[in-house]
């Protein structure tokens, strides 16, 4: 199934205080649509962030990112729709849309919506009414209300993406959320367990609640990898997916690209996952001379299985020749595409070992990893 999240983000949300939309406000240390769009990373295939053409500083930060753009229209619904169209021929087949004023939301929710779409044609999370209701006036209190039966809306809220398409299509506008369209259309809409942690941020002091709870929810988890190769006969190696000329090549029983080597290990140490022989046994002969992005693919994935995102890695190349300086962009970029992450989350630098050991003589490169891991 090829997935996508729409996180709508053009309205103003002056009401939470503060002087600029609630969705470019520090919380925790990063900005509220930070902590939003990373929670869609690595669960789904395609985010789609709506932007205010008030925004135009926001708009030339993202562009050129690993996301795509779209205008906000006049109202949500009109947001929504052009985040659909940015989806447009891309082969999507499940949606979801989002408010990037829930910052809060645990990737547990997003896999539940994807997991109950498989088999409906919508499906949202919702959190039953527990509490007593009124209805009021002004300061006093006119009466109650039965809360059987009755929910409190999340979001995502996910969708078949040519049923939603088609009912936003056919509505007339003033729908709540897309859940009203979505039945509107005839759509039957199921729902799956909510998060009371799932909070949208509306008023100044929700902003102390969300920091809160993004701060009881941290588990950040290292890793270290360390790998080494040997020269051989060869033309080349390949060191973090890049192909460098070199009058020798790496021995082993892949590609022997040492620095991805490095970074894998990282990432299944942070994860207390052994290692890259665990899960590709150097004795299976189907991995003989496999592309090392395999593994590294197969390490990103299991962290997004386990919950957790991937917030950067460092790797160390450590030898004499090849010169790593001039190739070192483009294994950042490389790291970058293969990971599903941001460049700047990629660091890739060299040092020698002063002539000494077995580096020293040119013998071989030794790479060392770390990774950083975060609950999401």
């Amino acid at each position: 199934m090829t997935t996508a999240a729409i996180i709508v983000a053009a309205g103003r949300g002056l009401r939470a205080g503060g002087g600029i939309p609630k969705q470019w406000r520090p919380l925790a240390g990063r900005r509220v649509a930070d902590w939003t769009i990373d929670r869609f990373r690595h669960q789904v295939d395609h985010i789609v962030l709506v932007l205010s053409e008030d925004d135009q500083n926001a708009w030339d930060e993202f562009l050129g990112s690993d996301l795509l753009l779209a205008k906000g229209g006049s109202d949500r619904a009109g947001s929504v729709r052009n985040g659909l169209d940015a989806l447009d021929g891309l082969g999507i087949e499940h949606v979801l849309i989002h408010d990037v004023a829930r910052p809060c939301l645990s990737s547990q929710t997003i896999a539940d919506v994807l997991t109950a779409l498989t088999k409906h044609e919508a499906a949202a999370p919702g959190l039953a009414v527990t509490d007593a209701l009124w209805t009021g006036d002004e300061a006093d209190v006119t009466g109650t209300q039965d809360r059987t039966g009755l929910f409190a809306a999340q979001t995502p809220q996910g969708f078949r993406y040519d049923a939603i398409v088609a009912a936003h299509a056919a509505h007339s506008g003033g729908a709540a959320d897309d859940v009203e369209v979505a039945r509107a259309a005839g759509m039957n809409v199921v729902i799956v367990p909510g998060d009371a942690d799932n909070i949208k941020i509306t008023r100044p002091e929700d902003f102390a609640r969300a920091e809160r709870v993004l701060g009881t929810d941290m588990d950040v988890r290292l890793g270290n990898g360390y790998d080494v190769h040997r020269f051989g006969d060869g033309d080349h190696v390949i060191l973090c997916g890049v192909k460098i000329p070199h009058d020798r090549g790496l021995q082993g029983h892949s590609d022997a690209d040492v620095g991805m080597h490095a970074v894998t290990d990282a990432i299944y140490g942070a994860l207390a996952q052994g290692d890259i022989g665990q899960h590709f046994p150097p004795t299976d002969p189907q991995w003989k001379g496999a592309a090392s992005e395999i593994f590294l693919r197969h390490a990103v994935e299991l962290s997004v299985q386990m919950g957790y995102n991937i917030s950067n890695v460092d790797c160390t190349l450590v030898c004499e020749y090849p010169k790593i300086g001039p190739h070192a962009p483009a294994m950042r970029e490389e790291m970058a595409r293969i990971m599903g992450l941001r460049v700047d989350q990629i660091s890739v630098k060299a040092t020698t070992s002063e002539r000494l050991g077995f580096t020293g003589r040119s013998e071989g490169i030794a790479s060392l990893a770390t990774a950083c891991l975060v609950k999401s």
